[in-house]
């Protein structure tokens, strides 16, 4: 195969707290596109320098990494620098869907709905927010400002759990996003790049354990019941995915995305909670189920989301 696709580098692994998360994720898309005849290998930036990928001739990326090094515009940035196309969103986007803070500023500038939040620095400062969330009657969630798939998060309901929510959050960032509880369904949109434009995938509806979808149930677990079709109205489920369309295209999205969403149980409303760039691949992951939904295989989505392979600047690949 010659062109784009002639030597791949799947990177996974990298140095972020999901580390764990991307080895899963990165061994199952290597094993996809093999599979599919492509000349794909894996690539662990924790372990070689990123000048290894023009040395080795490689001519794309398939991004499999989460977090921090990896999702955040770091790793994106280099590859612009080495002139390698690569999966997934580029610098700028990568570096604001992360910080969730960044997010929802841009969002709420674009007149998207998001829960109310405040950024915390202190035990304190946690409690005060909590207060805040509670006289409009909502309990908290407490999270980093700058990490995914659950890690550091917290849920909320009384004052005396705020101290140590404001802890595991900021062990991983310093900081603490508290944001207003939805309490209602929550769902999830993914967003894949085909022919060439963005197309929102079936939402899938997440029931987890008393509402609880932390790290343990999203990887380890099969007590979550992901519900596909969404079973949710199709006039609610199509204003969803206009929502998640227009919150992909306000921070420059590109490739493929997978955007969360909490349904207001007593209004309706849809609340975007955040977006990731660079999506699980795991057995429990969402995406691929979202894709399977369409008739996408696996093997198919790891194709189809890496021949959308391109570079901020210069040259665009293509398959």
């Amino acid at each position: 195969m010659s062109g784009l696709l002639s030597k791949v580098a799947v990177l996974f692994g990298g140095a972020s707290a999901e580390r764990e998360i991307s080895l899963m994720s990165g061994a199952a898309v290597l094993k996809a596109l093999q599979s599919s005849g492509i000349n794909a290998h894996a690539f662990d930036p924790s372990k070689q320098g990123m000048d290894a990928l023009n040395r080795e001739g490689f001519t794309a990326a398939h991004i499999a990494l989460h977090g921090r090094f990896g999702e955040d515009g770091t790793v994106q940035g280099a590859l612009e620098l080495l002139g390698i196309p690569y999966t997934g969103s580029g610098v700028m986007a990568s570096a604001i869907a992360i910080d969730k803070r960044m997010t929802k500023r841009i969002w709420e500038s674009h007149g998207l709905p998001t829960p109310a939040w405040r950024l915390t620095s202190s035990p304190a400062e946690t409690l005060a927010a909590f207060e805040f969330f509670k006289a409009s009657e909502h309990n908290m969630i407490v999270k980093p400002a700058l990490e995914g798939s659950s890690l550091g998060l917290t849920r909320v309901t009384t004052s005396e759990q705020c101290v140590a929510a404001f802890a595991a959050a900021s062990t991983l960032d310093g900081q603490a996003l508290c944001e207003a509880w939805i309490e209602g369904d929550e769902v999830t949109c993914a967003v894949l790049q085909m022919k060439g434009e963005p197309r929102a995938l079936p939402l899938i509806r997440i029931a987890a354990p008393d509402g609880d979808y932390d790290f343990q149930n999203k990887y380890y677990t099969d007590d979550v019941k992901y519900h596909v079709p969404s079973g949710l109205p199709t006039s609610l489920e199509e204003h969803i995915q206009s929502l998640v369309l227009r919150a992909f295209a306000a921070i420059d999205c590109r490739g493929w995305a997978r955007a969360d969403v909490m349904i207001d149980a007593k209004t309706k409303k849809p609340y975007l909670l955040e977006i990731n760039t660079s999506p699980g691949m795991t057995s429990h992951s969402l995406v691929p189920m979202a894709a399977k939904a369409i008739g996408l295989s696996f093997e198919q989505l790891c194709l189809q989301i890496l021949q959308s392979a391109s570079l901020d600047h210069g040259k665009e690949g293509r398959a």
